[in-house]
């Protein structure tokens, strides 16, 4: 025993309390040792929310290295603090015996304030933030940051603030409980709060040995379960996960939770396995998390901390948001607005020979004006199969359709019966169809049907691509946005005017959503 273990801690006061810990058990056992303190990035970075930084094992990593180099031979951290998967060369060497798993409310002057409508209370942790929200949806929740004596601090300094949420563990063990405090045993804990670990280096059986006498086995086990549960949902300091397991009766007890981050979704999950068979609780109870919608919901938290990189001028089914690529992280929001107009009786009073509808707003304008038996059309020429789909569902046999305006005006010009048509539009129609039409002595009469209003936002400048699904959309960005971006458009009408303001262009194989969002997820792979 005459090496001495150097152990890495940071040099807040609860964590150097919890290397002392270890220090006096593995001196109890006959062991050398010294305390090596060092400050992590979590301490350092305190004007953001954790969930803000974006680093995995914002407390940790700094010991990684230490002990990677060779400069502290173990570290000491709250393991809910610790990633599921340790460093290659790195691992988990004790957990000691857990303390109070608890999250608890440190309140100011009385606990009225939680029957009322407002109230503020202080966390920088995002499973506390859904799950209060989650039981006090009309509460703020401000950001509170730094070790537990600046956060007391905090509390004290901020008039305005009834309470905040601290680990019951934390300001348990270095004495600084406050007698204005409870404990909130509805509030699920973060995985593995409450438990000490020991970190060493796979090669060291030296220090290994050591710590494999300071373990304590039933809170490996419950942390065990609660980390696998956590890895499986792919979460993190990101993500509001809950998770506890305790032992009782011989029976593996466990509860976990996932919600949204601001509390509105909520999903539950319990199981109680024997002793000895508890090998598949972490595995079913995420299963049954994600089967649940858990999978949908880590998907949008996900994307929640991402920049945006593909904006959509029109908004997206949930369907079509699924189908884009991992490396995308889209928005979208309609840039024009439809309003449909009324279409006087004259223009309907007997049977048209021929009309021609390019768009499904001109068949919604239609169909709200007037019930299919008025509706009476011999030939339809429609623009799109979604529009053709929609003319016949709702209207009529379609004679013939194209994809594109200028497609159909040709087709007319050499087949359509008769000399004169009527197409129902918007106010901003292009002049393709029209032009070509009236060159060729076709008489076109023109009806309004709805009307095209821009209402373009500006968006992010980590936007990288646009995609545009008809001329009124491309208008109505280039009006707010700049250009210098590729533009993905649905169809070669759309095209022609993303060409006067975009220097790349690029046109989905069939004009349909699906085909733009498949050329966008094409460009990211």
């Amino acid at each position: 025993m005459s090496k001495t273990i150097r152990i890495g801690t940071r040099d807040s006061e609860l964590a150097l309390w919890q290397a002392k810990i270890v220090q006096q058990q593995l001196e109890n056992l006959g062991y050398k040792t010294q305390l090596v303190p060092v400050k992590s990035t979590g301490d350092l970075v305190l004007d953001k929310p954790l969930y803000e930084l974006g680093i995995t094992g914002i407390f940790t990593r700094t010991l990684d290295i230490a002990m990677l180099n060779h400069d502290i031979d173990i570290a000491v951290h709250s393991l809910k603090d610790v990633p599921t998967v340790l460093p290659k060369g790195i691992i988990q060497a004790a957990v000691l015996k857990r303390g109070n798993v608890n999250d608890t409310l440190v309140f100011k002057n009385n606990e009225e304030f939680l029957g009322s409508k407002e109230a503020i209370i202080a966390t920088g942790s995002l499973r506390r933030r859904a799950q209060w929200l989650n039981r006090f949806p009309t509460h703020k929740i401000v950001d509170l940051r730094g070790n537990v004596n600046s956060r007391l601090q905090k509390l004290e300094d901020n008039a305005h603030w009834n309470g905040a949420i601290f680990a019951a563990a934390g300001i348990g063990r270095i004495g600084i409980r406050p007698e204005e405090a409870i404990n909130l045993d509805w509030m699920i804990p973060a995985p593995a709060q409450g438990a000490i670990m020991i970190t060493a280096l796979e090669e060291d059986d030296f220090v290994k040995t050591a710590c494999a006498e300071l373990n304590h086995e039933e809170t490996e086990i419950c942390t065990t379960i609660e980390r696998e549960f956590l890895n499986k949902l792919e979460g993190g300091c990101t993500a509001p996960i809950g998770a506890l397991a305790y032992i009782k009766n011989e029976e593996i007890n466990f509860k976990g939770v996932l919600l949204s981050t601001d509390g509105t979704k909520r999903i539950d999950v319990t199981r109680v396995k024997k002793l000895g068979e508890h090998n598949d609780v972490a595995a079913f109870c995420a299963d049954f998390i994600i089967e649940r919608g858990g999978k949908r919901l880590m998907d949008s938290i996900k994307k929640a901390n991402k920049k945006t990189n593909v904006y959509s001028t029109k908004s997206f089914t949930e369907d079509q948001r699924l189908l884009f690529h991992e490396k995308i992280t889209s928005e979208s929001t309609d840039f024009i607005k439809i309003s449909l107009n009324r279409i006087h009786p004259r223009f309907l009073k007997n049977e048209i020979r021929n009309i021609i509808i390019t768009s499904k707003n001109a068949v919604e304008s239609l169909i709200t004006n007037y019930s299919s038996t008025e509706l009476q059309f011999k030939n339809i020429y429609c623009v799109g199969r979604r529009t053709k789909r929609l003319v016949e569902n709702r209207i009529g046999k379609v004679t013939h359709f194209e994809k594109n305006a200028k497609k159909l005006a040709e087709y007319l010009v050499e087949y359509m019966e008769g000399a004169e048509v009527t197409y129902f539009c918007s106010d901003l129609r292009l002049d393709d169809l029209p032009t070509i039409l009236t060159e060729n002595n076709i008489k076109v009469n023109e009806v309004e049907a709805y009307q095209t209003k821009f209402d373009g936002i500006k968006v992010d400048d980590s936007v990288e691509c646009v995609m545009f699904y008809s001329p009124s959309t491309v208008q109505s960005f280039v009006q707010k946005n700049d250009t210098d971006i590729i533009a993905f458009c649905i169809g070669d009408t759309t095209a022609k005017e993303a060409k006067k303001h975009f220097k790349d262009v690029r046109i989905a194989k069939v004009p349909t959503v699906e085909s733009v969002i498949e050329l966008v997820n094409e460009h990211y792979v």
